[in-house]
C-alpha cells in the first residue's frame, strides 16, 4: 500500500473530528523546518539563499517540539536545508515518534547511508528521498554529478534495513514525461513505499528563475505522465490532489493546511511565501489574511502554483467532505486513466534542459573563490550564501 493503514486511519479521523467540530481551518502537516543549510545548492531552490550566520543556526529539539505540540497536526514534514546535517536530528525524530506523529524526513540522501545508524525503524519514520528524474535530470537538478546514484544506493540500503523510504519529486519546464514515467519504474524496483510529485514553485530567491512551469504546462504534463498509469506505481499522495495536476479538477488553495515553523517563528503565509511570521500558532491563525492568497485571490504571487502545500490540503477537505468526495477518491484510487490523447502526447518531443545547459557543481564555484566557513556553509565574498547558477 501507498501508506500504511495506521496512517491512513489516523489521518482519516482527524480529518473527521475536525469535521464534526465544525473547524473550517485546521492544519494537516506541519512544515517543520530545523535549519537552512544544505549541502547541494539547487538551482530551483529557494530555502537556502541567506546570509552565512542565519544558515549557521539550528532550531533546538525543545523548540520542535513545542511548534509540534502547538500545531498538533497528525503528520510532520521535516524540510530544510538537509535535515541530516542538524547535530540533533537524531534527537528531534525521536521525540517526533514519542509523539506518535507521522514524520517523513526529507533528504537528498548524501548523507543517509552516513546518519543510517542513529535512527530505528518505526512505522513513524519515512525518510523522502529528494530525487527529481532518471540520472540526467537529477544530477541537473541539483547541480550535483552522481547525485542520482548516491541517492539510489542509499534508497536500497534504507529499505534493507527495514525503514520506510518515499521519494519526493519536484518538476519543471523541460521535463520528459516518458523519462519521469522510466523514472517511476526505476523507483518502484528500488524497493521504495511510495512516490510524491509536485510542479516546482517560482521562489523569488531561487537563482533559476527560467524553468518553472505555468498552470497550462503543469496540466499537460501531469496528465501525459500519470495516465495510462502501470498498476505498480504508488503514490504517496490524494488521489484527488493527482487529478488536481492532471486537469481533472479544479480547487482552490488552502494555505493553512500545511503551515511552516522555522528558524525566524510560523512563516505567513505558507511554506512557499514569506510575508511575515507569527510568534505562535494561535497569532499565524488568527492574524494571516488568508483571503489574500491562492489563485482565487488575484495575488499574482500565486498565479501559478499548483504545489501540494496548497492544493493537496484542499483535495484531502473534499475526499471527507462529502460521500460524494469520498466515493470519487476511492474511484480514483484504484484508476489507470486510460487516455490516447495522453498516450500520444508522451511522443511529442521534448528537449531536457539539461540538454542544452552546462550542469555547475557547488565544488566548481568554491574552487573559484568562495570559502568554506568551520559550519561547512560556502560563502562569498560579501559574507552571503553561494547561490549556484546555469549559464
Amino acid at each position: 500500500m501507498a501508506v500504511p493503514v495506521s496512517q491512513m486511519w489516523t489521518v482519516a479521523t482527524y480529518v473527521l473530528r475536525q469535521k464534526l467540530a465544525g473547524r473550517k481551518r485546521y492544519p494537516l502537516v506541519l512544515m517543520l523546518e530545523p535549519l537552512f543549510r544544505c549541502n547541494l545548492a539547487c538551482a530551483g531552490c529557494g530555502k537556502i539563499q541567506y546570509p552565512a550566520h542565519i544558515l549557521k543556526k539550528d532550531l533546538t529539539p525543545e523548540e520542535c517540539f513545542k511548534a509540534v505540540d502547538e500545531c498538533n497536526a497528525p503528520v510532520v514534514s521535516i524540510p530544510g536545508g538537509e535535515p541530516l546535517m542538524h547535530p540533533q536530528i537524531a534527537e528531534i525524530v525521536e521525540g517526533l515518534v514519542a509523539r506518535r506523529k507521522y514524520i517523513y524526513l526529507c533528504t537528498n540522501a548524501l548523507l543517509l547511508e552516513e546518519k543510517l545508524q542513529l535512527f530505528k525503524p518505526s512505522k513513524y519514520l519515512s525518510f523522502s528521498v529528494h530525487v527529481d528524474g532518471q540520472k540526467e535530470h537529477h544530477d541537473f537538478s541539483v547541480c550535483r554529478e552522481g547525485g542520482y546514484e548516491i541517492a539510489v544506493e542509499a534508497i536500497r540500503k534504507a529499505v534493507q534495513a527495514g525503514f520506510r523510504v518515499t521519494t519526493n519529486t519536484t518538476l519543471f519546464d523541460g521535463a520528459d514525461p516518458k523519462s519521469v514515467r522510466d523514472f517511476f519504474d526505476e523507483m518502484m524496483d528500488a524497493g521504495v513505499e511510495s512516490m510524491m510529485l509536485s510542479p516546482g514553485y517560482s521562489y523569488d530567491k531561487a537563482p533559476d528563475q527560467k524553468h518553472f512551469l505555468g498552470r497550462a504546462r503543469t496540466r499537460r504534463l501531469f496528465r501525459a505522465m500519470l495516465s495510462n498509469r502501470k498498476k505498480n506505481w504508488r503514490f504517496n499522495q490524494s488521489p484527488l490532489f493527482l487529478e488536481y495536476l492532471m486537469g481533472k479538477r479544479s480547487y482552490n488553495c488552502t494555505p493553512w493546511g500545511m503551515p511552516t515553523y522555522n528558524l525566524f517563528g510560523w512563516q505567513k503565509p505558507c511554506y512557499l511565501l514569506q510575508d511575515g511570521y507569527a510568534e505562535s500558532y494561535k497569532e499565524l491563525m488568527e492574524t494571516t489574511d488568508w483571503d489574500a492568497y491562492g489563485t482565487q485571490s488575484g495575488n499574482p504571487q500565486c498565479a501559478n502554483c499548483m504545489v501540494h502545500c496548497g492544493y493537496e490540503p484542499t483535495s484531502v477537505d473534499d475526499t471527507f467532505g462529502s460521500l460524494r468526495g469520498f466515493v470519487d477518491t476511492v474511484k480514483a484510487t484504484f484508476s489507470l486513466y486510460p487516455d490516447q490523447e495522453a498516450a500520444s502526447d508522451l511522443n511529442r518531443e521534448i528537449r531536457p534542459v539539461y540538454s542544452h545547459n552546462p550542469l555547475v557543481q557547488i565544488h566548481d564555484a568554491q574552487t573559484a573563490g568562495p570559502s568554506v566557513d568551520s559550519a561547512g556553509v560556502s560563502v562569498g565574498e560579501n559574507g552571503s550564501a553561494v547561490e549556484e547558477t546555469h549559464a
